[in-house]
């Protein structure tokens, strides 16, 4: 009866002992996610490097690369150079992206993010793309901090006094950003609006404060593909009293964050998805 008594308490210890365990997530091949780090570095750099290099990168020795390198290159996820001897993406790992480019919907993907978005950044959030017309909302996200102002799916975007407009106005096509712009009364040529959209290109971001509409600002950011093309435009919408359009502030913070994980995961150019 003693040793049985004992056992059960034995017993009872070790489930209490595996509760206290961290929970630990699935169990992996460390070698697969050791050799990955090779193919990321030539995803990351977009160019072919020589084995040393390669290596260093992905911080491992040139020869514990090697292996993996002549492994890769035979599924295909990898080739040699034969003049240079340099390593770069392999066919596989081409038709592997360009299936993946096909599968990725930006529009679904932006759309699942938006209602942590609005809760993240405190304020009303937006989706819009481009379409025959111009930019248009195909999707709002009301946040804790409510505005009054008519804007649905289905809203056309201002190029000219917009945040979410200037985003295509500087990142779209001339040829079709022209036409329209000149039905608003406006024209890329303006001096001002030029040098505008100059800065948005290097900062990726638009701001708008009392513009279009008195005491209400806004600020949007770019989502690319992976053909480096605009395809989508986020934006956050508030009372100016209280939207911050501080580039440092948080409601920037969270849109450029969101953007450029959408922009990665749609294959954007690293140039592109992390600026």
């Amino acid at each position: 009866m003693p040793e049985a008594t004992r056992l059960l308490n034995d017993a009872r210890f070790s489930l209490d002992a595996a509760d206290d365990e961290p929970t630990r997530g699935p169990r992996g091949i460390q070698s697969v996610e050791v050799g990955g780090q090779l193919l990321k570095v030539l995803a990351r750099t977009g160019r072919r490097m020589a084995l040393k290099d390669l290596a260093r990168e992905a911080e491992m020795t040139a020869a514990k690369a090697h292996p993996y390198l002549v492994s890769f290159c035979k599924l295909g996820l990898m080739e040699q150079d034969r003049a240079s001897g340099h390593y770069g993406l392999g066919p596989l790992a081409i038709q592997m992206g360009l299936i993946s480019l096909q599968q990725a919907d930006p529009v679904r993907m932006a759309i699942a993010e938006l209602p942590a978005l609005a809760q993240e950044v405190g304020y009303t959030v937006s989706v819009a793309m481009w379409s025959g017309q111009g930019p248009i909302i195909i999707r709002v996200e009301e946040g804790p901090t409510h505005v009054y102002v008519a804007m649905r799916h289905g809203t056309p975007a201002s190029l000219r006094h917009t945040a979410t407009g200037k985003i295509f106005a500087a990142f779209g096509d001339p040829a079709r950003i022209a036409p329209l712009l000149q039905a608003e009364g406006h024209s890329l040529d303006e001096p001002e609006f030029a040098q505008e959209l100059e800065a948005i290109r290097a900062s990726h971001l638009s701001v708008v404060e009392n513009q279009l509409l008195s005491g209400v600002s806004a600020l949007a950011v770019p989502v690319f593909d992976g053909f480096g093309q605009l395809v989508l435009a986020i934006a956050a919408i508030g009372p100016s009293v209280t939207l911050t359009l501080d580039p440092a502030g948080l409601p920037t913070q969270k849109l450029q964050a969101q953007a450029r994980q959408l922009s990665q995961r749609l294959g954007a150019p690293s140039t592109l998805a992390e600026a």
